[in-house]
């Protein structure tokens, strides 16, 4: 895979993470609503999916990203959808994105 097939899905990763903040006002909106929670969590989906396809050296290149975190955590949004804990969706949304986002940022200059 090339720099420029990765750069595709790193920019796909940044839009997911765009949307979820462009979806979420405040936390108590978050959890009073199941069409804003499924929308958070299908970017998550997305954005996880994404990094997935991210070739190894890229990933190699970038240790600070938590590659297999973030694709561990697709995993369970995938397959245990019923099961989803939304205080664990949130914490990720609120303390890890941010943190995730600058690193992906930092790897496209």
């Amino acid at each position: 895979m090339s720099a420029k097939d990765d750069s595709v899905y790193i920019d796909h990763m940044l839009n997911s993470i765009l949307r979820i903040n462009e979806y979420i006002e405040s936390k108590e909106q978050f959890y009073a609503s199941r069409l804003v929670q499924d929308a958070v969590i299908r970017n998550l989906q997305i954005m996880a999916e994404s990094s997935q396809r991210i070739a190894d050296d890229m990933k190699k290149a970038y240790p600070d990203i938590p590659w297999k975190q973030i694709s561990g955590f697709r995993n369970i949004l995938v397959h245990d959808y019923l099961g989803v804990d939304l205080d664990m969706i949130w914490s990720v949304v609120e303390q890890e994105l941010p943190m995730l986002e600058r690193a992906l940022t930092q790897q496209q200059k």
